[in-house]
C-alpha cells in the first residue's frame, strides 16, 4: 500500500537514516522499536507527510488516506466533546445537512415535471445512497463506543473539551483518528495516557477493526498483543522481522551474536593480512603476495554490530530503618470536591514489606488517595501513617517540577548529602548521564531523561516505604526492566500507580482497584486480577447499552444496594433517552425514503418516465431501503 523508497534522512550532516526501503501492506501492525534517538518519531513524520526526507520518496496510492497520532499536539478547546469528535464525520455531517435542505426543497416545490426539480430528485436519491453507504445513520452510535471505549462517560461528551486534562483530550485526538478508519494509523506513544481498560479496548480495536498500523510504543504488553511485524532502526538501518516484538528480542539477539562471530572472523582476517604485509614487505620475492594482501585490505568493508546501550543502569532503592508492621491504614476514608464523590469508605491496610498496585480508570481516585496519604489534601475518615515510615514520593509531574535552567549534575549535588556527594558522577554515569550529558541543562532533556533524573533524586533518599505515581511513563523498556528489578529487590514498602500490565506483572501481589467511589482488593498479581475481571474489551465490543457500564465492576455481596439502585435508575433513564434518540432518527430515515418514492412513481407516472428503466431500478433500491428503515423503526416501538 504505502512503498518507502531509498530514505534517507540528516541532522547536520549526522546520517540518521540511509537507504532505507520497505512497505507497507493491507492489515500490517508494525511496531516500530529501536533505542531512544535512533529516529522512529521522524520515520512517522516523514510517513505522514509532515517532515521531508534528506532523500528517497514515500509513494501513497491517490486514494489512500493517513493519521498521525503524535506524542505532543496542540489542541483546541472550543467544543464539545461530542463536537470535536465529530469532526471525525466531517464528510457525513456535510452531506446530512445537504440531505436535509435537499428534503425541505422538494417539500415545498410543487412544479413535479420541471427539470430542475427533477435534478433535485436525482441529487437527493444520490446523496441518500451515497449516505447510506458511509454508515450515516450509525455514525453516533459508533462515535459513542469509541469514546466510552477510550474511558469518556456518556454524560461527559456534552462538557466542554476545556474542562478536561490534556491528557483526556489526546484521547479525543485518538477518538477522531479511530474513527477516521484511516488505510494508514500511525500512532505515536499512544497508550501514555490511556488506562489499563482503555488500553484493552484500543488492543480489540486495532486488532479486529483497524486496517494498516504502525505503532510506536515502550508497553510491551501493548505491542505483543497488537503487532505481527516488527522493524527495527538501528546503525542507519533496518531490519525487518514478521513476527511480534517478543519473538524478535530472540531473533534480535541471534543476529547480534553471528555479526559478532563475523566481526570476530575479519578482525582475525584483518590482523593476519597485515601481519603478513609486515612481514614481507622488503622482500621481492613476495611483492606480487604483499601488493594483493594490501588490496585485499583497501576492499573490506567493515562488518558492523548493532548497536547496544552498554551503559551500565543500576537502581538500588536503599532501605532506611524497620517501619512498622502496618505502614498505611485507612479507615472509611473519603474524599469529595463539592457534590462530587471521588470515593468514599475506603478501608485498607498495607504491611510491611507489601507490594501493592493501584489500578483503574483516570479520574476514579488512584492519585488523590496516595495524596491523601502524602498529607498534601484534606480527606473524610482516619488515615494512620506507621510507626518509623519514612515515604519516598515519586509522582506523575515529578519529571517537570524539575528546575529546568540548572544542569543535570547540579540538580543532583544540590539534593546530595555527605560522602554519596563524593560519587555524583559516578551515580549520573550509571543513569546515562554520563560525560557531557552531566553538564546538560534540565530544560534541553528528554521527557525519559527528566524522569530518569527525577529518580536519582529519589534514589538518594534513605526510606521505607516507596509510592511511585506512573513511574514508567517516558521511560524505554530496558530503563523499565531496570526499575522493575530495584523495586523488586528493595527490602521496604511499595504503592505502585501504574497501568503498564508488563512492569505491574511479578511486581505486586496485591491490586486495588478504584472504581465508582469504591476502592476493590484483589489478591495475587495484575493478571490475576484482570482474569478475575471482565474484560473491558469484551464489554465495549457489545452494543451501546452495554458499553454505559463498560469496565465497570459489581457490587461485591454486603455492598450497598442503595448505592446499586441508583446506579441502576441513571442506566434506565440514560437507555430510555438512547432509545428515544434512536426511534426519531429512524422515523425521520423513513420519512426522506418515503417522500423520495413518492417523487419517484410521480416521476414513473409520466409518458417519458415510464419508459425510463433506470426510474424503476432506483425505485426498487428505495423501496428495499424502506423496507429495512421500517424494520428498524418498528423493533425500535
Amino acid at each position: 500500500m504505502v512503498s518507502i523508497d531509498n530514505l534517507s534522512v540528516e541532522f547536520s550532516s549526522k546520517p540518521l537514516f540511509n537507504d532505507i526501503s520497505y512497505v507497507i501492506n493491507d492489515h500490517d501492525r508494525i511496531a516500530l522499536v529501536g533505542k531512544n534517538g535512533a529516529g522512529k518519531s521522524t520515520m512517522l513524520k516523514i510517513i505522514a507527510g509532515i517532515q521531508e526526507p534528506t532523500s528517497g520518496t514515500v509513494s501513497v496510492p491517490r486514494d489512500a488516506t493517513i493519521a498521525y497520532l503524535p506524542q505532543v499536539m496542540v489542541l483546541t478547546d472550543e467544543r464539545t466533546v461530542r463536537e470535536e469528535a465529530e469532526r471525525a464525520f466531517a464528510g457525513i455531517t456535510e452531506i446530512e445537512e445537504e440531505l436535509n435542505s435537499l428534503n425541505r426543497q422538494l417539500a415545498e416545490r410543487t412544479d413535479y415535471e420541471s427539470d430542475e426539480y427533477m435534478s433535485l430528485v436525482e441529487r437527493f436519491t444520490h446523496l441518500n445512497e451515497h449516505f447510506q453507504m458511509m454508515g450515516g445513520m450509525n455514525y453516533q452510535a459508533e462515535l459513542e463506543r469509541t469514546l466510552q471505549g477510550l474511558g469518556f462517560k456518556r454524560e461527559d461528551l456534552d462538557r466542554p473539551t476545556s474542562e478536561f486534562s490534556g491528557g483526556w483530550r489526546m484521547r479525543i485526538e485518538l477518538a477522531k483518528l479511530l474513527l477516521q478508519h484511516p488505510d494508514v494509523l500511525l500512532l505515536d506513544e499512544p497508550t501514555n495516557h490511556l488506562d489499563i481498560e482503555s488500553i484493552q479496548w484500543l488492543e480489540n480495536f486495532l486488532q479486529t477493526s483497524a486496517k494498516a498500523v504502525v505503532l510506536v510504543s515502550h508497553d510491551r504488553a501493548f505491542i505483543n498483543n497488537v503487532t505481527n511485524r516488527t522493524i527495527e532502526i538501528t546503525c542507519g538501518r533496518i531490519y525487518d522481522y514478521k513476527v511480534k516484538y517478543d519473538e524478535y528480542v530472540s531473533l534480535h539477539a541471534e543476529r547480534r551474536e553471528q555479526q559478532l562471530r563475523a566481526l570476530e572472523n575479519q578482525q582475525k582476517e584483518i590482523a593476519d593480512a597485515k601481519a603478513f604485509i609486515e612481514r614481507f614487505r622488503y622482500q621481492a620475492t613476495k611483492a606480487i603476495q604483499v601488493q594483493q594482501k594490501i588490496r585485499q585490505l583497501e576492499k573490506i568493508v567493515p562488518i558492523e554490530v548493532d548497536e547496544v546501550d552498554n551503559s551500565a543502569l543500576r537502581l538500588k532503592f536503599t532501605c532506611s530503618m524497620r517501619s512498622g508492621d502496618f505502614p498505611v491504614i485507612c479507615d472509611e476514608v473519603g474524599k469529595s470536591y463539592g457534590e462530587h464523590i471521588v470515593f468514599k469508605g475506603v478501608n485498607l491496610t498495607i504491611r510491611r514489606g507489601e507490594k501493592v498496585a493501584f489500578v483503574g480508570r483516570n479520574g476514579e481516585g488512584k492519585t488523590t488517595l496516595v495524596k491523601c496519604i502524602m498529607g498534601e489534601i484534606p480527606f473524610d475518615g482516619s488515615l494512620k501513617i506507621g510507626h518509623n515510615v519514612q515515604i519516598g514520593y515519586f509522582a506523575q509531574n515529578q519529571a517537570q517540577m524539575l528546575d529546568g535552567e540548572l544542569t543535570v549534575f547540579d540538580t543532583i549535588d544540590r539534593v546530595a548529602r555527605g560522602d554519596i556527594r563524593l560519587k555524583i558522577r559516578d551515580i549520573l554515569g550509571a543513569f546515562m548521564f554520563g560525560g557531557e550529558a552531566s553538564e546538560k541543562k534540565v530544560k534541553f532533556l528528554s521527557g525519559g531523561e527528566r524522569t530518569r533524573l527525577a529518580m536519582i533524586k529519589l534514589l538518594l533518599e534513605p526510606v521505607n516505604c516507596l509510592i511511585l505515581d506512573e513511574p514508567t511513563n517516558h521511560l524505554d523498556m530496558r530503563s523499565k526492566d531496570v526499575l522493575k528489578a530495584a523495586i523488586r529487590d528493595f527490602d521496604g514498602t511499595v504503592i505502585v500507580v501504574s497501568h503498564d500490565r508488563e512492569f505491574l506483572d511479578g511486581l505486586v501481589t496485591k491490586v486495588y482497584e478504584f472504581g465508582g467511589g469504591k476502592v476493590r482488593e484483589h489478591l495475587g498479581g495484575i493478571y490475576d486480577y484482570l482474569a478475575a475481571s471482565r474484560p473491558a474489551a469484551t464489554l465495549l465490543a457489545e452494543s451501546p447499552i452495554s458499553n454505559e457500564t463498560a469496565g465497570m465492576k459489581p457490587f461485591p455481596k454486603g455492598g450497598s444496594e442503595g448505592a446499586a439502585s441508583y446506579a441502576e435508575q441513571k442506566a434506565l433513564a440514560r437507555e430510555q433517552k438512547r432509545k428515544e434518540k434512536a426511534l426519531a432518527e429512524a422515523e425521520e430515515k423513513v420519512t426522506q425514503l418515503e417522500a423520495a418514492i413518492k417523487i419517484l412513481e410521480d416521476q414513473m407516472s409520466t409518458p417519458e418516465g415510464s419508459q425510463d428503466a433506470s426510474l424503476y431500478e432506483k425505485h426498487g433500491r428505495l423501496k428495499a431501503q424502506l423496507k429495512q428503515a421500517e424494520e428498524e423503526w418498528e423493533a425500535l416501538i
